[in-house]
């Protein structure tokens, strides 16, 4: 019988939690399968992509720095990972195409549902701190879902405006000076930079003006609570953290390489942040 093969390209990959992510599953749903960390210098992507069917694999993850510059060497591209502009997810054929799309914006809505079971979409407006790759499959996830308004922040007000100008309404750019204003009447707040990570400053903003009924994520998942979630925790918010969202993006990509749709359950977060001490 033919082992599927399937893994992660990034460099540098080794700090990747996705072996162990998908590994989980192997072994629950017993799947003669694989999945295994590939380093790829990004001068060497498109040759290792193309490498990949003969192989024998059915599909690979994409992990900084390649998930822009692989949209360039798909021979098929989802909606979704055009709209985004990016692919974090490979599917081959039989016949060796590739077909690239974007499951971040699905893992992080279902982790927002799936951790504040009480946000709905017309809750209130939403704040998105960030203008990065992140931001945008972020604010595409809640233009989707219906939310009416997007504030996007970044310390960069330029590339909030570009964000807001590529996605289009409800996004809206708001300067980093007027935080506190987009706080107010906020009821999610979600930080898609790097600040606040482990080796990362922290992020500076003042919650002061967020109602306690707003929901606030960190898609940072290093550490697991991060400052701005223990400081939203303190004063009653509710708080998701980003481990989620790498558990649910993973979904779609299992079940179209090993044909099992997996749950994400306590026993995998477990198995998971046991993985990572």
């Amino acid at each position: 019988m033919k082992i599927a093969k399937a893994g992660v390209m990034g460099w540098p990959v080794d700090h990747s939690l996705s072996p162990a992510l998908h590994g989980f599953w192997l072994t629950a749903h017993g799947v003669e399968g694989s999945y295994q960390r590939l380093p790829v210098p990004p001068d060497q992507l498109g040759q290792a992509l193309s490498e990949l069917h003969e192989k024998g694999f059915v599909g690979v993850n994409l992990t900084v720095p390649h998930k822009e510059a692989a949209l360039g060497f798909m021979q098929r591209v989802t909606p979704d990972a055009r709209r985004i502009g990016a692919v974090n997810t490979v599917f081959i054929d039989n016949e060796g195409a590739l077909t690239g799309t974007n499951t971040d914006a699905f893992g992080f809505i279902n982790n927002l549902r799936a951790g504040a079971p009480r946000w709905r979409a017309n809750n209130g407006p939403a704040v998105v701190l960030g203008a990065g790759g992140a931001a945008r499959a972020v604010c595409f996830a809640l233009q989707n879902a219906g939310v009416a308004e997007i504030r996007v922040l970044n310390r960069t007000a330029a590339r909030a405006q570009g964000l807001a100008d590529a996605l289009g309404a409800p996004l809206v750019a708001v300067s980093w000076d007027e935080a506190k204003d987009a706080l107010k009447d906020a009821a999610l707040l979600v930080n898609t930079t790097t600040l606040g990570m482990k080796g990362q400053p922290r992020l500076e903003i003042d919650l002061a003006p967020l109602p306690v009924t707003a929901v606030v994520n960190d898609i940072v998942y290093v550490p697991l609570e991060t400052p701005l979630l223990a400081a939203a925790r303190a004063r009653g918010n509710t708080v998701v953290d980003g481990l989620g969202m790498l558990l649910y993006q993973a979904q779609p990509s299992f079940a179209g390489w090993f044909g099992v749709k997996p749950e994400v359950t306590s026993a995998l977060r477990a198995h998971v942040l046991a993985s990572m001490a």
